[in-house]
């Protein structure tokens, strides 16, 4: 088990070596086993790379940001540039059905709106939002349309980790109420977290995955 001391050196050092990052602008804070990442960088981009980095260290048990965005003045635009330059990217995004997802953008924030078949294509559109200069951060409202029954997403979602994970991931129990899975038991690292969260996602209909899992190294 890591020290606090160790654990903080190992995030400084994955930051460093994360090439995105501006390792010299952020501060890290580690009490119990929870990084806090505080500090200035220059893109919504960079923020998500820095958090990213810091989830890769084994040992970290939850992650607080306290991250501030200062845009350079090559990145600030207007509003309405964001809002013009992002429909654009989303018309021409694939995945998304034609005008399916509206936009709203308020001091370079994006609120993403409207009606999707899959959770793919919701995470599609913020995805493709992220690196566009002037942004500073995005809160996606778009809503997965009704799923089908409980029974079916639930044995989809049992499926999907039965192909994909290791015989210790097998821990995670799945529940599911209308649109909502919700995820309990145990995982051992980041990595069996976000495939129990991407296979539960990756069910139609699936509007929201509440993550109760219990992270032990």
């Amino acid at each position: 088990m890591k020290t606090d001391s160790q654990l903080q050196q190992d995030v400084m050092a994955e930051l460093n070596w994360e090439p995105a990052v501006h390792a010299a602008q952020i501060g890290v804070e580690v009490n119990d086993g929870v990084v806090t990442l505080a500090g200035e960088v220059s893109s919504y981009c960079e923020k998500l790379d820095a958090e990213r980095a810091a989830q890769r260290v084994r040992g970290v048990r939850a992650l607080a940001v306290e991250m501030k965005i200062k845009l350079s003045a090559f990145g600030q635009r207007s509003d309405a540039d964001i809002a013009e330059s992002a429909r654009n990217i989303l018309g021409w995004t694939s995945s998304l059905p034609v005008d399916a997802v509206k936009v709203l953008v308020q001091d370079g924030w994006l609120t993403l709106s409207g009606d999707v078949e899959w959770h793919y294509q919701r995470q599609a559109a913020a995805d493709s939002l992220r690196g566009l200069a002037g942004v500073t951060g995005i809160s996606n409202q778009i809503a997965v349309e009704p799923a089908p029954t409980a029974t079916v997403v639930k044995a989809d979602i049992e499926a999907a980790l039965r192909r994909r994970a290791k015989a210790d991931a097998k821990t995670v129990v799945v529940e599911v109420a209308g649109g909502d899975v919700t995820l309990s038991g145990t995982v051992h690292s980041w990595a069996e977290r976000d495939l129990a969260t991407r296979s539960a996602w990756g069910s139609a209909g699936v509007r929201r995955v509440v993550d109760r899992m219990n992270l032990v190294y």
